[in-house]
């Protein structure tokens, strides 16, 4: 399996949850992590605030792009 890619940056936990549902709506598998910014803030661990990167397979990145896109 090819290493992930980085689909988009959003604000925080939620906003990366929402696109994540949409692609799995669509069958695209993602994940989210906190980017190196929020690595970097204090208790950025346990919160659900600060940048998120939402990743997807290489092979769907183009379908997830016109999906955000359209949403």
């Amino acid at each position: 399996m090819a290493e992930p890619v980085r689909l988009t940056i959003v604000a925080d936990e939620f906003a990366a949850e929402t696109i994540i549902a949409l692609l799995r709506t669509e069958g695209i598998e993602s994940i989210q992590r906190r980017t190196d910014v929020a690595a970097g803030m204090a208790d950025a661990s346990a919160s659900a605030f600060g940048p998120r990167e939402v990743l997807v397979n290489p092979e769907d990145l183009d379908r997830a792009r016109e999906l955000i896109d359209e949403g």
